[in-house]
């Protein structure tokens, strides 16, 4: 059974920044890509930021420029560096990633919530 568990959320002001980590229970090199998703209250999940095995990665435009994704796989463990934070990306943020078998696991969430 895989787990990833995220931290880092937390309340911060309009402008500011954090930094989400998800740390996975195995070798993250066995997952095809490794990903963050967001759910604000009546919104549908969506993705944010993906990262793949070799390293690519892709963002959502409304976050480009101000997200990064990235991966330490000595640490089994993928961040999301939250910059120039806006009310609207106040959400839940989940890790997501997908292994060899195309199985998706995700985790728990972490709350991020962002003044004005």
């Amino acid at each position: 059974q895989v787990e990833l568990v995220e931290s880092g959320g937390g309340l911060v002001q309009a402008g500011g920044s954090l930094r989400l980590s998800c740390a996975a229970s195995k070798n993250i090199f066995s997952f095809n890509s490794m990903a963050w998703y967001r759910q604000a209250p009546g919104e549908q999940r969506d993705l944010v930021a993906v990262i793949t095995s070799g390293g690519m990665t892709n963002y959502k435009d409304s976050v480009k420029g101000r997200f990064t994704i990235s991966r330490d796989n000595a640490k089994n463990t993928v961040y999301l560096q939250m910059n120039s934070l806006k009310p609207e990306d106040t959400a839940v943020y989940y890790c997501f990633a997908i292994d060899n078998s195309n199985l998706g696991y995700w985790g728990q969430g972490t709350q991020v919530t962002v003044s004005s």
